[in-house]
């Protein structure tokens, strides 16, 4: 065998000590491979591989730790003696994980074998996932993120940033996130944000921004802080995304619970809101503020006989009207119906609110075009003074309505400012209420009856029934006394009922004696506006107590056709096809009409005693009465004339074709009894049942000689 040279030796011996020395690192593992297996491995491979050394260097195969090792590297060409490569070690307990390897190929003892290095990188690859997923999650998300310097100076962006924002990096880097800053938000607003940064690193809430094209939009932001080693800031990390839609959907449902949905007015929830406001802030600056209180006169009129989309129109108008009265400062409120409220802040002397108050009357007094339609409405206002009137705002609202009501009962179209005084008006106003509520529970009505005479033979042809309330202290209550107030608070509707009810029952017990009248009961336009004509239930009444429908004639008053409401046409309507007679009362009293007559199923007119009264040869009412009678000759109706008191005013209503009349030349208004009295004594009752059924419908019965 040839001798090595001593330098040889040498090198070698060197090249075996520093090889040892690598090997014994224990920062890196470290294999030698020959013909597929472990011949040297050291011990923090060993350790790496859950194995101690003997068992590694007894594996038949190193793939049986390095699955994907590729063996056949001695075989590659020799152009390339290191290889490194990434793939995965299997340890003992059977977990895998990642390793670098660096083979060297190299010949050990003339054998060609591979020196393995082996660097665990798990760390590193985690690391590595964890970044593109922070920067998949960065680039993806539908969150705006926007980094910046400890000065708050734009570092980075992210794409979504650019979406909402319309900015690019380019244009926002380097620079501050006020270039967003819509104005909406204070100075203080944002020193609290800083603050708050400063002492937390933390802060969330809602701000409102501006994009680039200048549109502003809600954003949710979220911002947290990145920390150097030392404390100091490094980075600040804002995430945001676009709220716009979130809320302008809050905003909508806080106008539903707050704004009136018709005229976009403050609602009665707000009102009182700005009610107990304006009374803390009056309290604080030791002022005075009014509370005006409004109520549409006539309203309801227009709204039953134009129709209720009309009647929303006109109070739209009306609130743009009251809006133009008053002051940036005051506080108007639609509280429902026809009422409204506003709040006069701050008010130096009593003459601000009334010349608010004048100016409402002015414009909500102004003619209403609504589409083809035009109404009239007026105004009734009343006005409290806080705190000299109340102290809390139960009373104030309280004594602004009795406020309102003292400027209705004085004629509408003006304002009162309340007076204690009226809390008494109130309260017997309350008292009455109850007492015509009591009234018509315990039967307290009763029905007088006028007749109406064939003024050619002095026959009887019918009566007008008129209700009296008996009020068991008061005595007697004449109609003009009540019959506006229940109009107004819409009692009419049951007392028209057990008029027509008790008007019924006495026709039940005259046909069961033979004597065939007819009665007139006078129905109120509010029954009519209140739903309160029952026809089939009237028609049913009658049936039931074995009447010809043509026993009742229902008087009606010209107030009631003002306006062509297809309701009361078709109530009308009814009325007249289930057999009953329609009489117009008042005739020529009001805004008389040719049309009334063709539009409407009359029956009858009634000359008001207006006319009547004062008749005489050649004056202008008998003018005006031949005029009427005439007219109702050529149209086929029937003339009534009412207030007849003497023979002069019978003959020349008789010369100028009138026949049938009423007044007290005949009879006042008087009790059953006192009517069956009076046609005794005029010889009118029949005396025996033959008689009886000879009369006719009419009840026309011999005169009195």
């Amino acid at each position: 065998m040839q001798r090595i040279p001593k330098e040889r030796a040498r090198a070698t011996k060197k090249q075996n000590q520093l090889f040892l020395s690598l090997a014994n690192n224990t920062l890196i593992g470290v294999g030698v491979i020959k013909q597929q297996r472990f011949t040297f491995v050291n011990r923090k491979l060993a350790s790496m591989t859950g194995y101690d050394r003997q068992e590694l260097l007894a594996l038949v195969d190193v793939r049986q730790i390095l699955p994907s090792f590729p063996c056949d590297l001695i075989e590659l060409s020799e152009e390339k003696n290191e290889h490194l490569i990434e793939t995965k070690l299997l340890t003992y307990s059977g977990r895998r994980f990642d390793v670098e390897l660096c083979a060297i190929r190299t010949v050990i003892s003339n054998e060609d074998a591979i020196v393995l290095f082996v660097l665990d990188i798990s760390g590193r690859k985690k690391n590595e996932r964890l970044t593109q997923l922070a920067s998949l999650v960065y680039d993806n998300t539908c969150e705006a993120i926007v980094v910046t310097d400890e000065h708050g100076l734009v570092v980075d962006v992210n794409p979504a940033f650019i979406d909402v924002t319309g900015y690019e990096l380019s244009e926002v880097i380097g620079r501050s996130m006020s270039i967003l800053s819509s104005g909406r938000q204070s100075p203080a607003f944002y020193q609290q944000m800083w603050a708050q940064l400063k002492e937390t690193g933390r802060w969330q809430g809602d701000v409102w921004n501006k994009r680039k094209n200048g549109e502003e939009y809600a954003e949710r932001l979220n911002i947290s802080t990145s920390y150097n080693p030392d404390g100091s800031v490094f980075r600040r990390i804002g995430l945001f995304f676009d709220i716009t839609q979130d809320k302008e959907r809050e905003q909508h449902i806080w106008r539903q619970a707050n704004h009136d949905y018709l005229t976009g007015l403050p609602n009665r929830q707000m009102f009182q809101a700005r009610l107990q406001q304006a009374m803390q802030e009056a309290d604080e600056q030791k002022k005075e503020f009014a509370l005006i209180f409004l109520d549409l006169d006539l309203f309801k009129d227009v709204n039953d006989s134009l129709g209720h989309d009309v009647g929303d129109l006109l109070l739209k108008e009306a609130s743009k009207r009251l809006l133009s009265c008053v002051r940036d400062t005051d506080t108007v409120a639609r509280i429902g119906g026809d009422e409204f409220t506003v709040i006069v802040a701050d008010i130096p002397n009593q003459s601000v609110v009334e010349r608010i108050c004048e100016q409402i009357l002015i414009k909500i007094a102004q003619p209403y075009i609504l589409g083809e339609n035009t109404a009239n409405v007026s105004a009734s206002i009343g006005v409290t003074i806080y705190p000299e009137d109340a102290a809390d705002a139960g009373g104030l609202l309280k004594n602004a309505d009795m406020a309102m009501y003292a400027a209705k009962e004085c004629g509408r179209n003006q304002y009162c400012f309340f007076l204690p005084a009226m809390s008494e008006a109130i309260q017997a106003r309350m008292l009455f209420s109850q007492n015509l509520q009591t009234a018509i529970d315990e039967n307290q009505f009763i029905l007088y009856y006028q007749p109406i005479i064939d003024m050619r033979t002095g026959r009887v042809h019918k009566f007008e029934a008129l209700i009296r309330w008996e009020h068991p202290e008061l005595g007697l209550v004449p109609p003009s006394e009540y019959i506006s107030f229940a109009e107004d608070c819409g009692l009419i509707v049951d007392i028209g009922n057990w008029v027509f009810y008790a008007a019924v029952q006495q026709l039940k017990k005259w046909y069961a004696r033979g004597l065939n009248y007819q009665i007139s009961v006078n129905v109120s336009p509010a029954q009519f506006y209140a739903d309160g004509i029952n026809v089939d239930q009237w028609v049913k009444l009658i049936q039931e107590a074995g009447l010809p429908p043509s026993c009742i004639v229902i008087e009606i008053t010209e107030r009631l056709l003002l306006e062509a409401n297809p309701m009361i046409t078709k109530s009308l309507h009814q009325l007249r096809q289930a057999g009953l007679s329609i009489a117009l009362d008042d005739f020529g009293t009001g805004f008389s009409s040719l049309t009334y007559l063709k539009r409407y199923p009359i029956d009858f007119i009634k000359i008001d005693q207006s006319f009547v009264r004062n008749l005489a040869p050649n004056s202008e009412d008998l003018a005006l009465c031949e005029a009427m009678i005439v007219m109702a000759q050529k149209l086929g109706l029937g003339v009534i004339a009412e207030g007849i008191e003497g023979p002069q005013q019978e003959a020349l209503l008789l010369e100028a074709g009138c026949v049938l009349g009423q007044g007290y030349l005949y009879s006042r208004p008087v009790p059953v009894q006192e009517l069956e009295r009076w046609l005794a004594e005029r010889k009118a009752l029949p005396t025996n049942s033959s008689k009886n059924k000879d009369q006719t419908i009419t009840g026309q019965l011999p005169q009195a000689t």
